[in-house]
């Protein structure tokens, strides 16, 4: 068993139980068009991201790394018509094929993307008088990943989930002695997380098209 059959196990379940349509469809082609790397969600993971919304019953969704917008689709659609969801992204090119991808799936009024280093839009959104979210979604630079977990306490409500992507780093989070920054920031995020009171946590290790990695799953305790 290897990446070869993941990718194939992976195809069959997402074209029975995911339901990638057009829209999902053209924003990856649209991504790689445009060049930007292609690590996004998978189709399977995407409809995850939107389980877990739905399940929550969530009006506000955080996400930290927007990429392409694929994953903003899958979460935006698991909202009500008022929901919103704020999206962080660094890169302005990432951003701007984010938006169109967003646009073309007709949730521009609840899908709001923020340009800038998380670093500095974090505090700013903290600042605001807004309701908290439900649910806040990590997949960007690793290193930052502790730094976004103490952001996204303050601003998921009790009861919300914060989920956080590729924290198994093929097997390499085992290793306490990797040099890897990414590594590294994901072994700090996870002790943060079963250090924490305030939170209950897993991980799910996973395997498909996205080869070998993890998800982190937390709750904010009531």
């Amino acid at each position: 068993m290897g990446q070869a059959q993941w990718t194939e196990v992976d195809a069959f379940l997402a074209s029975l139980l995911a339901g990638e349509d057009e829209i999902l469809a053209e924003a990856t082609a649209a991504a790689q068009r445009a060049g930007l790397p292609p690590i996004s969600v998978s189709p399977a993971q995407g409809m995850l991201l939107y389980l877990l919304a739905k399940t929550l019953g969530a009006k506000r969704v955080l996400e930290i790394g927007t990429l392409g917008g694929y994953s903003a689709i899958w979460m935006a659609r698991a909202l009500p018509k008022h929901g919103h969801l704020v999206s962080l992204e660094y890169n302005p090119r990432h951003a701007e094929v984010a938006s169109a991808n967003i646009a073309r799936a007709g949730l521009v009024g609840i899908v709001e993307i923020r340009v800038g280093a998380a670093a500095e839009t974090l505090p700013k959104l903290a600042g605001e008088s807004n309701e908290p979210f439900d649910m806040v979604f990590i997949d960007a630079d690793k290193g930052g990943y502790p730094g976004y977990l103490d952001w996204a306490l303050d601003l998921t409500r009790k009861g919300g989930l914060i989920v956080a992507d590729n924290v198994v780093r093929g097997g390499a989070v085992a290793d306490g002695l990797s040099r890897d920054p990414n590594v590294q920031g994901v072994r700090s995020y996870l002790q943060k997380v079963a250090a924490d009171p305030r939170l209950e946590g897993t991980v799910m290790q996973t395997v498909g098209v996205k080869g070998y990695d993890g998800l982190s799953i937390a709750r904010v305790v009531d």
